[in-house]
């Protein structure tokens, strides 16, 4: 006799999960067609929050404070920003939700159950991909024409995306576990976002402040941060490679690593509690 719902060995969950990829891919892309459904402008919302957040940020931090006075083409810089770190804290907060709002499902059908924070990181990819073609418009409109370093966004984008995805599934494990995460966690990224240089640049306070070396490390090697001016270096021809960290391309890949890796085995090792008690 066998434990039901024991946990499977790693390979065999890995094997479970590449069985279930359609699975994966058909509730993502239900989620993310469910998600405004109820709304009259429907999936324009996707696009719209982004650009609504942008647009106030634009007037607190580039008029009010006159951030937009020291930073070159500040409307693609902060917009980028916007968009970059939405697709991360988004990932994070559908990742709390990832168990906890699926508890049928889990309770009724046998399934590798990271399947579920997977799709949901996946669901907010296939969201920012629809928000490209937005972003792409505004750059070309303040002046950011298409260049052969565009194409450096791509790799960016997939190292984000398993960090995001990473970092869903140590969250769906938490509050699956502990559910008041997820009333906390808007508070949690909402810090992390304003020392992520969505609405200022790192390296100009970096430079510019006298900082203690350990603070100055963590706003550079702070992994939104990261993703978001290596999308920044591709789109906008202002934000050079001298605003980068020393050897950024290994630090966004250790941290897409760490994190998927981590995350995913963090995950399994609860795999029979989930949907208990």
């Amino acid at each position: 006799m066998t434990v039901s719902g024991a946990r499977p060995a790693l390979p065999a969950y890995v094997r479970g999960l590449w069985a279930r990829r359609h699975f994966i891919t058909a509730f993502a892309t239900a989620k993310l067609t469910a998600q405004y459904s109820q709304a009259r402008l429907g999936q324009l919302w996707q696009l719209m929050t982004p650009l609504l957040n942008a647009a106030v940020y634009y007037l607190v931090f580039g008029e009010l404070l006159g951030t937009a006075d020291h930073v070159p083409d500040f409307v693609p810089f902060l917009v980028t920003g916007v968009f970059i770190w939405t697709f991360t804290a988004n990932s994070i907060m559908a990742g709390t939700r990832a168990v906890s709002g699926n508890l049928g499902l889990v309770r009724a059908l046998h399934f590798p159950r990271a399947a579920l924070p997977i799709a949901l990181a996946l669901q907010q990819l296939q969201q920012l991909l629809f928000s490209l073609g937005a972003l792409i418009v505004i750059h070309i409109g303040f002046g950011q024409f298409p260049t052969a370093s565009w194409a450096l966004a791509v790799p960016a984008l997939l190292l984000q995306a398993g960090f995001n995805t990473g970092l869903s599934m140590a969250m769906a494990r938490i509050a699956a576990h502990t559910p008041d995460v997820s009333q906390l966690m808007p508070f949690l990224l909402r810090t992390w976002m304003y020392g992520s240089g969505v609405m200022w640049s790192v390296d100009k306070v970096v430079g510019d402040r006298n900082l203690p070396h350990l603070a100055a490390l963590a706003l550079q090697y702070n992994p939104a941060a990261v993703y978001i001016d290596l999308v920044r270096f591709a789109f906008i021809d202002s934000f050079t490679a001298d605003r980068l960290p020393p050897h950024v391309w290994a630090v966004a890949l250790a941290w897409a690593v760490l994190c998927a890796a981590g995350g995913f085995l963090y995950f399994w090792k609860a795999e029979e509690r989930y949907g208990r008690g």
